[in-house]
């Protein structure tokens, strides 16, 4: 099986879901994505994470991202669970949850790890920009709940990196400062683009105020 690697172009697929059928290329039109694998319906950690998901709606929103979970569940046993979560999480679920009863989905972006679980997929995390290209993947054992806070932090970083010349330097977060990419060299062009000056510490390593803050 073919292994999904960044800049990848995200497969396509159509599956039923909590939703409806969705077709997940058209789902996602124009937005940003966020795809995450489920082992199972009835999870303690997954009943969680998808509770927490819920509640960060309008964080995803802001950003212009969509959300999307997959289990290999059907989606009679969704409906159940996600009365259950809203129940015990205190929330609603706001987003599909993909009934992968066939593996379609699972199989498709690798979330089946034989040596982990031959029937129940890890917890996979799949970015994906407008132009359906794969920005980043996390796999997680089943035993460990994700930190959908990071989730939000990798994509601030995506976003800003695409729109500006920089990256973010490590435990970076939302309105701190960040990197000048080495590649840029002209004074001129760096001074136009960073207006509030920027910190040497190495001609490798810039410091500059987050540009759009």
């Amino acid at each position: 099986m073919a292994t999904l690697r960044l800049g990848d172009i995200a497969p396509d697929f159509e599956q039923e879901s909590s939703a409806g059928k969705i077709r997940f290329h058209e789902f996602l039109g124009d937005s940003w994505g966020v795809l995450f694998s489920h082992p199972a319906d009835f999870t303690p950690v997954c009943t969680t994470e998808l509770g927490y998901t819920a509640k960060l709606a309008d964080e995803f929103a802001k950003r212009g991202v969509k959300v999307i979970a997959v289990s290999v569940d059907g989606n009679d046993s969704h409906k159940e669970w996600i009365a259950d979560i809203n129940d015990t999480q205190k929330t609603t679920v706001n987003f599909p949850i993909l009934a992968d009863e066939d593996r379609k989905v699972s199989e498709l972006y690798d979330m089946i790890h034989p040596n982990a679980s031959t029937t129940v997929t890890v917890r996979s995390v799949f970015i994906i920009d407008p132009a359906k290209k794969v920005r980043l993947t996390i796999t997680y054992p089943a035993s460990t709940g994700r930190n959908f806070n990071e989730i939000l932090r990798v994509i601030d970083s995506l976003q800003l990196t695409d729109s500006h010349s920089v990256a973010t330097p490590v435990n970076w977060e939302d309105g701190q400062d960040v990197i000048i990419v080495p590649s840029l060299k002209d004074p001129e062009v760096i001074k136009q683009k960073f207006p509030k000056g920027y910190t040497e510490v190495r001609p490798y390593l810039r410091i500059t105020p987050q540009p759009n803050k």
